[in-house]
């Protein structure tokens, strides 16, 4: 249960939604957009998420959208990681969302819930990083359509009133050679220590993690030294290595040091699997 009493809102229509917001926090109020609602849950226990008012975008038809077309795929963000994962409309983030937590969270675990959490693993936006989606935010100067790279650094930088409503992704991207793992420290449910994205596109590798730092990350410079294939993939592996961001986590699921010997042999095996395409 959510220790703290709350007015529940259930907008049909984004300008709604919007409108709800702004004037709930004219009158004093704190809201907050739902989607699946896990989160909310489980970080309220521990007093990291309060509110006055939930405005759920669960019936917003835009937010529940699942087309794919010739030339682009459209993901609603409250559409649950389950109905991805059983249309399987981009088999790299059906792979991605089968892995977080298990089968009767993921019911209620939205697409945009899991970009837009606190919780920093955020694994369904590795193959958006990889696929240089867009996304369409609703805030109230209207909809705007930007690149996924362009809010999402470390985490979705939105204004503070917006909510992510769709994603959009080129078809192209949908049928390409890919690879994912998730390595966690025992069990198959679970924390990771270390998760893997990887396409392979114009013969060029676009990696994506999560577990390795405090936020999930795509990075150039990680992908400029994989694709370095003059050299054997030990080195290319180590100069990656020394490329990634910073902190490393260490943490209860495993030290830095341990992280960075998993995601090692991780990107051999991404590596094996991608260029023997």
């Amino acid at each position: 249960m959510v220790p703290f009493d709350f007015t529940y809102y259930r907008p049909s229509l984004i300008e709604e939604a919007v409108r709800l917001f702004e004037s709930l926090r004219w009158h004093g109020q704190k809201p907050l957009y739902y989607g699946g609602g896990t989160e909310i849950i489980t970080l309220s226990r521990f007093h990291l998420v309060f509110a006055d008012a939930v405005i759920d975008i669960k019936q917003i038809p835009e937010c529940r959208t699942l087309e794919a077309g010739s030339r682009q795929l459209v993901l609603g963000s409250a559409l649950s990681l389950t109905t991805i994962e059983e249309a399987n409309p981009f088999p790299l983030l059906t792979k991605a969302a089968s892995e977080v937590a298990d089968r009767t969270a993921r019911n209620q675990i939205t697409l945009g819930g899991n970009i837009c959490g606190q919780i920093f693993y955020r694994e369904a936006v590795l193959p958006l990083l990889l696929a240089d989606c867009d996304v369409i935010i609703a805030g109230k100067e209207g909809l705007k359509q930007r690149s996924i790279h362009k809010v999402f650094r470390q985490y979705m930088r939105l204004e503070h009133g917006e909510f992510l409503v769709q994603v959009k992704i080129d078809s192209s991207y949908l049928s390409l050679p890919h690879f994912h793992t998730k390595r966690r420290k025992q069990g198959e449910v679970g924390y990771p220590l270390v998760t893997v994205a990887a396409i392979k596109k114009d013969e060029r590798l676009r990696v994506a993690f999560s577990g390795v730092c405090p936020f999930p990350f795509r990075s150039k410079a990680v992908e400029e030294r994989l694709n370095a294939r003059h050299l054997p993939p030990d080195v290319r592996i180590a100069d990656a290595l020394q490329a990634l961001p910073h902190p490393i986590l260490d943490d209860i699921e495993g030290s830095a040091e341990y992280r960075l010997f998993v995601l090692k042999q991780t990107l051999f095996d991404t590596i094996t699997a991608l260029e023997g395409e």
